[in-house]
């Protein structure tokens, strides 16, 4: 955090910090069973409605992490370019946050690049084969494809979780709150890199819960899957908490460009 932004003199100290970040982490997972559980309202009527419900309940999350983080960091000024530039949002250096994490992330899906690239010039080959040729129509036919697809994943509420909501809310509440918290706290950056994903591999924890009760999973089942979850959960975000320290910015557009090649 630059001096600008935050008075680091002032600072917070450890056990503050953790205790936050802690408890962040416990009310991301918390409110999602609020309206079940604490308001009574009745199950969702269907898939759509119920994620509609986790994305408010997300939302409200996301903002109470970042109004108790302001209120816990000694922030210098209250301005808005202050407070965006204290969570990541700086508009200074807006390239080299989008531009750098994005081309080294797309590194690691380089073989899914090659394959891709592999089948659509075996599929132009065997169209050329057969005499077909490159004409209007056909050029039609595929911005057509393009726009449906395009309008498909805008209506499907999955897309909208998993590309938009769950990297920002995640993002914010685990990368621009957390780290701020742990490196004013006066934690390394290499302790706040090897930490900030305990937390974030807490918050799945609930899931455990969900596969032993609610689908009758064997226990030793659902720890396994929970397991390797938790597991890629703390290796990505190791990666994405030292893109977030070495940019000074929130890259959640590297989480949707690697959510696209999981889902």
């Amino acid at each position: 955090m630059e001096q600008q932004e935050i008075d680091v003199a002032a600072g917070v100290s450890k056990s503050v910090a953790l205790i936050a970040c802690t408890a962040m982490s416990v009310f991301y997972v918390a409110i999602l069973y609020f309206p079940a559980l604490i308001l009574r309202l009745p199950p969702p009527s269907s898939f759509k409605s119920f994620l509609i419900r986790r994305f408010v309940c997300a939302a409200i999350s996301s903002i109470v992490s970042l109004v108790a983080c302001s209120l816990i960091l000694p922030i210098r000024r209250w301005d808005v370019a202050n407070l965006f530039g204290v969570f990541g949002f700086r508009l200074d250096h807006i390239w080299q946050a989008l531009v750098f994490p994005l081309s080294l992330t797309s590194l690691m899906y380089t073989g899914s690049f090659v394959s891709k690239l592999l089948l659509a010039h075996s599929t132009c080959s065997e169209h050329w084969n057969n005499g077909g040729n490159l004409s209007v129509d056909c050029i039609k036919g595929i911005l057509q494809q393009f726009i449906c697809c395009i309008l498909s994943m805008a209506s499907n509420v999955s897309c909208w979780r998993n590309y938009f909501v769950a990297p920002l809310t995640e993002e914010l509440v685990f990368r621009a709150c957390m780290i701020s918290l742990l490196l004013c706290g006066g934690f390394s950056t290499y302790t706040v890199i090897f930490l900030c994903p305990v937390f974030f591999s807490l918050a799945h924890l609930n899931h455990l819960l969900e596969f032993y009760l609610q689908k009758n999973c064997s226990f030793l089942k659902a720890c396994t899957v929970v397991g390797f979850q938790l597991g890629y959960t703390v290796i990505f975000g190791w990666y994405a908490s030292f893109l977030f320290v070495r940019t000074g910015g929130c890259s959640f557009v590297c989480f949707i460009f690697g959510m696209g090649h999981h889902c």
